[in-house]
């Protein structure tokens, strides 16, 4: 009887343990298909994840013409347009060029202030040396190997330059008959008057305005000081003739001045038997400051 009992016990004991061994592995089992599942889960998410952060790294790059490709993010143009705006405006309210577009022609040939001739030459706008040109120059390649580009001390020299160009210059009077904010029609008289060969700049130009909404800076000269629209732009008018006929003139080097490193007010001054205040007061400055390239009324 009691070996009976010692072998069903025994029975009992074996079966026991090999139902257990059994709901362990069962339990693994379950286990390692949900690590798999909650992996794979994990894979698509991050794969996601890093696709809506390309896309959206994608959307904020820009690449721009200037003497070579340069491309950068939207941040490199909107600290440009910061930079310049005010330049711009300034210039819009002396010689008529919309501060739209001599901002979108900044930011696409100077690549945001990164492009090559702007980084070695100051040059901002891509314009090329010409036979009137005797100032500093470097050679680059563009439509031909080698080409000749103006070179200026600083940034305000190219500035002043572009608005010159355009004033001075036959082929683009007629832009200054258009309405001094009709950015759309100067981006495409500016392909017109031979400014550019790319059949697309003008297309170049109006995406840039309007992706970062330059024609409000024209908006602002236009409506400074709660002038009327026609009164501002009478001013315009007034301001770009004085230029025109300043830098046409035979005696041209008599009536303005460039800057040059060590001048200062009064050294300039003397050399064109004026006092620091009848210098000051041509050229509207609060100040003594000036900076290299400026250019300064002296008559």
């Amino acid at each position: 009887m009691m070996k009976k009992i010692l072998v069903l016990f025994l029975l009992g004991l074996v079966a026991s343990c090999g139902s257990h061994k059994s709901r362990i592995q069962t339990t693994k089992d379950g286990t390692a298909k949900h690590r798999k599942k909650d992996k794979k889960s994990r894979s698509k998410i991050s794969t996601t994840d890093s696709r809506k952060a390309t896309a959206s790294n994608s959307s904020k790059i820009e690449t721009l013409e200037s003497s070579s490709k340069t491309v950068v993010y939207a941040d490199v143009v909107s600290n440009y347009i910061n930079t310049f705006k005010s330049t711009a405006e300034d210039n819009m309210r002396r010689h008529g060029i919309p501060a739209s577009i001599t901002l979108a022609q900044g930011i696409l040939e100077s690549g945001a202030g990164r492009g090559t001739l702007c980084v070695t030459a100051n040059n901002h706008f891509g314009i090329k040396c010409h036979t009137d040109w005797d100032g500093d120059k470097v050679y680059h390649d563009d439509d031909a190997k080698g080409e000749c580009f103006r070179k200026y001390d600083d940034p305000a020299g190219s500035y002043e330059d572009h608005s010159l160009f355009l004033t001075t210059r036959k082929r683009y009077a007629s832009l200054f008959e258009l309405d001094p904010d009709d950015y759309k029609g100067w981006a495409h008289g500016l392909k017109k008057a031979g400014y550019a060969t790319d059949p697309k700049y003008p297309n170049k130009l109006i995406d840039l305005i309007e992706r970062y909404n330059l024609d409000a800076f024209d908006a602002e000269v236009l409506g400074k000081k709660g002038k009327h629209r026609r009164e501002v732009e009478k001013e315009i008018e007034k301001n770009r003739e004085g230029a025109v006929a300043q830098t046409s003139s035979p005696s041209r080097s008599s009536k303005t001045y460039k800057v040059m490193q060590g001048d200062t007010l009064y050294s300039i001054s003397k050399k064109h038997n004026l006092t620091v205040d009848e210098l000051k007061k041509l050229n509207d400055l609060s100040s003594n400051a000036i900076s290299i390239g400026q250019i300064l009324k002296v008559k």
